[in-house]
């Protein structure tokens, strides 16, 4: 098994540094910390050169204009990359995902915007629903997987996602790793896909998504041709191996985007990159009908699982993923 994949090939291929992490062995430690050190230092993503970082960024958010009423809200200091979009419009505004709850948000979208807020989140991962229970007005869907998730949870995973090897440095002032949880929240309205959330002047509508998870949904903005992804693209190996996944549910969802790409001017993906290309789309389906069909090649990434690697993006399932014809 490859267990240490080189600091060139994880910055461009990875999606967050929990991959990295955990294809770790003890005898490895201080060549994969050297590593870590070399990730960090290219943070932010050379991406985020061609767009204006507003002066409202802090030690733990970064933020950034990418077109007209639109902020991309990126976490990158912290191995899930995570970014959250604040949309726009005349009456209200829109934030899309509330981050992983380690920094406070709201400070950020208070500075941004003073209209009615609403919250909703691509889908209930904790990493996308840290900060909800900093507003008043959540939409939702109303399934199991997201009813369960907006409980709240403190446990492994929620404190490594605040550990030394999930940072590349210290965590918001006042917060104690031992503090960090993911808060409940309630959902104030229950909404589905077909759905449509007015601002005044921009339109979004909801795409229900299913395959990553039960919830996964995409936005879009018809008028513009701009289209939130969430977890179902992103610029690297997007994660397809949790129990909530379900891979045909995906491949439908997948070719769901990839009929809208005529229509689309840019994807506003959840981590890593902000604005990328739509076409990329329909390499991505064909990219997963190979794996599928056992054509393409897996690489073992840490127990259980295989990365399948494409030019610029990928898939990170179970090893024992059941092909589908």
């Amino acid at each position: 098994m490859k267990l240490l994949l080189s600091a060139k090939k994880f910055f461009i291929q990875t999606s967050t540094l929990a991959a990295f992490i955990f294809s770790l062995s003890a005898v490895l430690l201080a060549p994969a910390r050297a590593e870590l050190a070399d990730f960090c230092d290219k943070l932010p993503r050379a991406a985020y050169e061609q767009f204006t970082e507003l002066p409202v960024s802090n030690d733990w958010f970064k933020v950034y204009s990418v077109s007209p009423g639109i902020w991309a809200i990126y976490e990158p200091y912290q191995w899930q990359e995570v970014i959250s979009y604040l949309i726009e419009g005349e009456e209200r505004a829109l934030l899309f995902d509330t981050g992983n709850g380690i920094g406070d948000i709201k400070a950020i979208t208070d500075q941004l915007v003073d209209k009615p807020l609403i919250v909703l989140n691509s889908h209930s991962h904790f990493d996308h629903i840290g900060g909800n229970y900093q507003f008043s007005e959540v939409l939702s869907l109303n399934t199991e997987f997201s009813n369960r998730n907006s409980k709240g949870r403190q446990d492994a995973d929620t404190a490594m996602e605040v550990s030394d090897d999930a940072l590349c440095h210290g965590l918001p002032e006042g917060l104690k790793p031992e503090d960090h949880r993911l808060r409940a929240y309630t959902a104030t309205e229950w909404v589905a896909g077909g759905d449509t959330i007015d601002l005044g002047g921009r339109t979004l509508e909801i795409i229900h998504l299913p395959g990553h998870t039960p919830d996964a949904i995409a936005l879009i903005d018809r008028d513009s041709g701009f289209l939130w992804t969430g977890d179902s693209f992103y610029e690297g190996p997007i994660w397809l191996y949790a129990p909530e996944t379900d891979l045909a549910l995906y491949r439908e969802s997948l070719a769901k985007m990839v009929a809208l790409v005529p229509s689309l001017k840019a994807l506003f993906p959840a981590h890593n990159t902000p604005m990328v290309d739509p076409e990329v789309l329909v390499d991505v389906q064909k990219a997963f009908n190979q794996v599928l069909a056992g054509a393409a090649q897996p690489v073992p990434t840490w127990p259980g699982t295989v990365t399948f690697e494409f030019d610029g993006f990928g898939f990170l399932m179970r090893e024992d993923y059941t092909r589908l014809e």
